[in-house]
């Protein structure tokens, strides 16, 4: 059988998806611009999507920008701020531990003249608050904090850190790169104090190359991809019709089991890593209090990520190591380094990944392969 547990690389499109998206590439397939009925319906999809979204975030619609993914939104975001905001600070806060959506473009502002400091991360990969207290700057203009880790999944303290960011400057804008959770785990923007949040849509069962940033209306963010003057001006291009429609539909129905899915995604995880806990020289990274319920990080003594990735391939079990959202280039760990694992953990990590249609019987396929694949494994480890 095909054991995929690679969910936090991407997931499967939900039937129902794709029948939508099918018709309209085949019927509905108007441009949102076109003045005749062809365009008007391809609006009327666009404006039912932001209505779905500004229902699951409790926000206007009008604070949802659609982009190419979530790249393009982290890129929006911190890019566009400090565009916006450049002449009241230089400034920016952000963790040791974020995806390269926000590390890289952290680093070209930096080549440009910006200061960046970097929070550093416990064990368990959770910031420290207190040293967030301590960076914040009167010409502090962007804090910059994942929700969910995509490597070992720590959930951070988004709503203590947005009460310390705008306590200590209400000029602050704060964003939250909530790739890795929006649609499974609840999180409320305009609530909670954050100004900014980026979200994709192949990550909950929606098509790929699609995504939103949520733009608080008393935020202001300089667009970075000019044009048409599209969705008010703040991306440029002919909307994604089907890919915008697609991921409003897998949003609304992984939202409308929030509660179920969640308890599911527990449920595997306890039994997963109950397992793995009965086999030799396996370490699970991060944190069961602090973790997302379907991301598992699991270090491998004396057994490179690479070649256990494979050997699970073999046998149908689809793994990361570590990370599958970057380039598939081998680079070492971030994440690892940040939460200071052994040296030889940093090529030695895998990451398992659930979504709610994970069953336990791929999960005891996992099991029994590990079982059966380490011992032989080890026989080759490099001396």
């Amino acid at each position: 059988m095909e054991c995929y547990l690679d969910n936090s690389a991407t997931t499967k499109v939900l039937p129902e998806v794709a029948e939508l998206m099918h018709k309209l590439f085949l019927e509905d397939y108007g441009n949102t611009s076109s003045l005749h009925n062809k365009g008007f319906e391809a609006e009327k999809y666009i404006r039912e999507a932001r209505d779905t979204f500004s229902k699951i975030l409790k926000c206007s619609p009008n604070e949802i920008v659609f982009t190419s993914g979530g790249t393009e939104s982290n890129n929006t975001a911190i890019i566009g701020t400090a565009l916006h905001y450049g002449s009241r600070g230089h400034h920016m806060i952000t963790t040791r531990i974020e995806h390269a959506a926000v590390g890289a473009p952290m680093k070209f502002l930096e080549s440009r003249g910006y200061e960046i400091d970097y929070l550093d991360v416990d064990s368990t990969g959770r910031i420290d608050l207190e040293q967030l207290k301590s960076l914040m700057r009167d010409d502090t203009i962007l804090v910059s904090i994942m929700h969910v880790n995509n490597e070992i999944g720590t959930v951070q303290p988004i709503e203590e850190a947005a009460k310390i960011i705008h306590e200590m400057n209400p000029n602050c804008l704060f964003h939250v790169d909530d790739i890795q959770g929006f649609g499974k785990l609840p999180l409320l923007p305009k609530k909670l104090g954050i100004d900014l949040l980026s979200a994709s849509s192949h990550k909950i069962h929606g098509p790929k190359g699609v995504g939103f940033l949520f733009i608080d209306e008393r935020a202001h963010v300089s667009p970075i991809i000019l044009g048409g003057g599209h969705q008010g001006g703040m991306r440029s291009g002919t909307e994604n019709v089907p890919g915008v429609a697609g991921f409003a539909l897998a949003a609304k129905i992984m939202t409308d089991d929030y509660d179920a899915n969640l308890a599911h995604m527990k449920e595997i995880h306890d039994y997963f890593t109950g397992e793995l806990g009965k086999i030799e020289g396996v370490t699970i990274n991060g944190s069961k209090e602090y973790g997302a319920p379907y991301i598992v990080s699991v270090t491998v003594k004396d057994v490179r990520a690479e070649v256990l990735l494979h050997a699970l391939e073999e046998k149908g079990v689809y793994v990361s190591a570590g990370s599958a959202c970057s380039s598939n280039k081998p680079a070492v760990s971030a994440t690892l380094k940040a939460i200071d694992v052994p040296k030889y953990a940093l090529d030695s990590t895998v990451r398992f990944s659930f979504s709610p249609n994970t069953t336990m019987e791929e999960i005891d396929t996992a099991v029994k392969a590990l079982n059966e694949l380490l011992p032989f494994l080890r026989k080759f480890k490099r001396k």
